[in-house]
């Protein structure tokens, strides 16, 4: 374990991993904070940094992917180059969903190789025309980072294959791992040579920078930072097999807000923080958070959308019409039938034609009458699962040609050349239907292209003879397995590997009686027109904004070695329990209430033996024995084991189940607080959770005399987390009407009277003592659980009739009622151990000393509350 002393901990590496090569600062940075968390830690900027600057602060958004949204070409006569926007860039387009006088900026690499001797005059021009940052990756770098780990190993993961086999080696090279870190690092430097960290936000995209935002976030530590994913999220199962798996969720917690394509991306990536890293997430107003480290962060769903304006451009365009015109002859009185895919494993092309070859083994008719046009995109990858998938599609092509085409007919027709967009947007304003069979896939925009082709303009309409205020009709027939396929309700959805099911599809979508297929149409024509890419980048940002609107309101520290570096926040007024501070208080006074919780807070969550140990027993004995003190074991336990736990213990107070019982010592007899005593629910409630046991495996139920308890911290965490969610729901249901609470704790759902809570036992120990005439002027209240932060709350409002002086400590660093805590049962017990020692009239040795002061950013802290 790393030495709480050690300091300087943002300056630490984990390895050669992070010694990469680092590219000059080519580019004069406006950044004018410090990036060092003990700088801006305490939650405080130091304006007069922004003094020295000659120019009004504007805020950017600056938007960094793998690739800059920029062609790039060289002429080699004279050595110039040029460059231009891509229009077909995603990350262009999204410019619409900003205001007009914002300002964008683009940190990315650009897809051509530039010479080190030109990369800073290109840098130069490339920022100052276009508001681009390039990354320039040395070539061996950009081989391994991009081809190697993001294609071979995310690329495949994320799409369900595994990577680790025969074909493409059985073992994980940890250099392509670390090429992706010195890749991910440059890209922070280019991103630190623009951003003014107060007022701009930065948004990562796609799986090539995962690991970004921790990098980021260790500069910066209260940076506006999204990241988006473009490509599926895998189930946990798949996940899991990746070796560097912790490593990438930890980094993109770091994000402010993380967005996916669809729930069941997202669904995923949650399941795999509970399984991982124990994390537990909820909804609250339609907004997903993971609480991590005392930050919130967000959970976005939103599929991305495509320019209307550059599709309706295309479909006015001359050479669209005259395209459209030629297809219109070539596949006249025929039924066409398009597919436009990128040449690659996953989209499922070859079952597409073997769809097509049963459909015109089955149905005779259709023979000479459809026409399958497939659009091979050129390949992103290389190798030779590309190639061998090549080969299977034009085998499968040859053979359905050869079996049912005849002369002037082609069943499939395969276009395997670089195919210009208007003459793509002339073959979806023709064809009847459009076919999208990917086995996997993410957020695959051709099924909304299509459908804006069909609806068409008024030029397009006068090239295909369609008279103006005619119905628009298209139909759709897309995989189960792709990001698009939850939005568009009207489409035939298919399982691709069915090759039966896909043609039975293809037959319905071709046959369809016309007012069918206009109701569609006009269905996903509405969602598509309104879900635009500037709907999706507002949206996302508009949440990023609201996600980041707390970052100055906390105290921030920075904590973890290398990627496992994250910010703990916290409230200004939480601060670590000083020893020195507490113990002076405890002299000054001569009424003492001491308020402890059992499990977690004396003794560990992970201990297996859950007695207490002789030091516990002894630390606990030596304060009972001062009469200033009044000490109580507050435990959600039944009082038969904290009886026998507790049996050397004379003089301490115990309230067991939540407080339903309570003894002041240990010879004076157990007392009930008087609350409704009918137990009549039990028979309600009692077969419900049986029900939930019996379909829960690990899971059990703990009978109280007062409460039933359901625990599932030894089943499975995603599904025992999702079933004590629906118990919870369902308890509440039935005992609507009972006198009883049913709460969710640490792995349990619990059904207790109502009053029945550890801040009402505190209220009643606080008013007897007073009753009697000893009032407290000192209360140190100590627990870890939701159930303790009633006791906190109880004693934070209680109005005694003297000054007192009020210690609520939580055990682990979160976000709490309290307004202390100490990090775990190790600090409490030595916390005990100086009371103990000062009500003895002796001084505490130097090991039982914890700082006075608030967590360092320097130091690094272990809190077991959080995985």
């Amino acid at each position: 374990m790393v030495s709480r002393s050690c300091k300087s901990l943002l300056d630490l590496a984990t390895g050669d991993m992070f010694n990469s090569a680092q590219s000059p600062r080519r580019i004069p940075r406006v950044m004018t904070v410090p990036g060092t968390v003990s700088e801006i830690g305490g939650g405080k900027i130091n304006d007069g940094d922004f003094d020295a600057l000659s120019f009004e602060c504007r805020e950017k958004k600056i938007i960094v992917a793998n690739f800059l949204p920029l062609q790039a070409q060289k002429d080699m006569r004279s050595g110039r180059w040029s460059f231009s926007f891509d229009e077909d860039s995603l990350l262009l387009q999204m410019k619409d969903g900003f205001l007009s006088d914002t300002d964008v900026v683009y940190v990315g690499s650009l897809k051509v190789d530039v010479d080190s001797s030109e990369q800073d005059e290109v840098s130069g021009r490339l920022l100052e025309e276009f508001n681009c940052v390039p990354t320039f990756l040395p070539p061996d770098l950009q081989k391994k980072f991009y081809h190697g780990f993001c294609k071979h190993y995310l690329w495949s993961l994320f799409h369900y294959m595994l990577p680790m086999c025969p074909d493409y080696g059985n073992r994980f090279d940890r250099l392509l791992w670390q090429a992706y870190l010195s890749a991910n690092k440059i890209f922070v430097q280019k991103i630190m040579e623009v951003i003014n960290p107060e007022v701009d936000y930065v948004w990562v995209h796609d799986y090539h920078l995962m690991v970004l935002p921790t990098f980021l976030r260790k500069r910066l530590p209260r940076v506006k930072l999204g990241f988006f994913l473009h490509s599926p999220f895998p189930s946990s199962e798949i996940y899991q097999s990746l070796p560097v798996r912790d490593e990438i969720l930890k980094a993109l917690l770091n994000a402010d807000l993380i967005g996916f394509q669809t729930f069941d991306y997202a669904r995923h990536f949650l399941s795999c923080c509970c399984r991982l890293l124990g994390l537990d997430y909820e909804s609250k107003r339609g907004h997903i958070g993971l609480e991590y480290f005392g930050r919130t962060v967000y959970i976005k769903i939103l599929p991305v959308g495509i320019h209307m304006g550059q599709l309706q451009s295309a479909l006015n365009h001359p050479s669209s019409s005259t395209r459209v015109k030629e297809i219109f002859q070539q596949f006249e009185g025929k039924k066409l039938i398009v597919g436009v895919d990128d040449m690659d494993i996953f989209k499922g092309i070859n079952l597409k034609v073997l769809a097509m070859e049963q459909l015109l083994q089955q149905h005779t008719g259709l023979r000479g009458k459809v026409v399958l046009v497939q659009i091979l995109n050129p390949a992103r990858s290389t190798g030779k699962d590309v190639q061998e998938a090549k080969r299977e599609i034009y085998k499968s092509t040859q053979r359905t040609n050869d079996a049912f085409g005849f002369p002037g007919y082609e069943p499939v027709v395969l276009i395997d050349r670089h195919v210009p967009f208007y003459e793509k947007t002339a073959y979806y304003a023709f064809a009847e239907c459009c076919i999208v069979n990917a086995v996997r896939d993410g957020m695959n925009l051709v099924p909304y292209k299509y459908i804006v082709c069909r609806q068409g303009t008024s030029i397009m309409d006068a090239a295909l003879q369609i008279a103006t205020g005619s119905p628009r009709m298209s139909t759709l027939v897309v995989s189960e397995f792709i990001g698009c396929s939850p939005s568009l309700s009207g489409a035939i959805r298919v399982n691709p590997w069915d090759i039966d099911a896909v043609a039975d599809a293809l037959n319905m979508a071709i046959t369809m009686p016309d007012v069918e297929k206009q109701q569609r149409h006009e269905k996903h024509y509405r969602y598509v027109s309104s879900h635009d890419v500037a709907y999706w980048a507002r949206s996302f940002m508009q949440d990023l904004e609201g996600a980041c609107r707390e970052h100055y309101s906390k105290n921030c520290w920075g904590i973890g070695f290398g990627l496992s570096f994250r910010i703990l926040s916290l409230s200004p007024s939480f601060r670590q329990l000083s020893i020195e501070h507490i113990v002076s208080a405890h002299g000054r006074t001569c009424r003492r209430a001491i308020f402890l919780d059992y499990d977690g807070t004396v003794v560990p969550h992970s201990s297996i033996t859950k007695t207490p140990s002789p030091e516990v027993i002894l630390v606990l004995n030596n304060l009972c024995c001062d009469p200033k003190n009044t000490v109580f074991i507050v435990s959600g336990r039944g009082q038969n084991s904290l009886s026998d736990w507790f049996a050397q213990c004379e003089n301490i107070g115990m309230a067991a189940e939540h407080g339903y019982f309570i003894r002041w010592s240990r010879t004076s007899e157990w007392e009930t607080i008087p609350v409704a005593v009918d137990f009549g629910w039990k028979r309600i409630a009692e077969p419900v959770m049986k029900s939930y046991t019996e379909a829960t495996d690990g899971s059990y139920i703990e009978s109280k005399e007062s409460a039933l308890v359901w625990h599932h911290q030894d089943a499975d965490p995603d599904f025992g987390s999702c079933q004590a969610k629906e118990l919870l729901d369902h308890l509440e249901s039935v005992l609507a009407n009972e006198p009883v609470a049913v709460k969710r704790g640490r792995q349990i759902v619990e059904v207790k009277p109502q009053g029945v809570t550890k801040g009402f036992v505190t209220e009643k120990i606080l008013s007897t003592m007073t009753s009697n005439g000893k009032p407290p002027d000192f209360i140190l209240c100590i627990g870890d659980d939701r159930s303790d932060e009633d006791m906190f709350e109880s004693i934070s409002i209680s109005s005694l009739p003297v000054p007192t002086e009020i210690f609520a400590c939580t055990v682990g660093q979160k976000p709490s009622k309290a307004s202390y805590y100490l990090d775990d049962t190790i600090d409490v017990l030595r916390l005990l151990k100086s009371l103990a020692a000062a009500s003895s009239s002796t001084t505490p040795t130097n090991d039982t000393v914890i700082s006075s002061q608030p967590v360092p950013p320097e130091i690094e802290v272990s809190f077991e509350s959080f995985a």
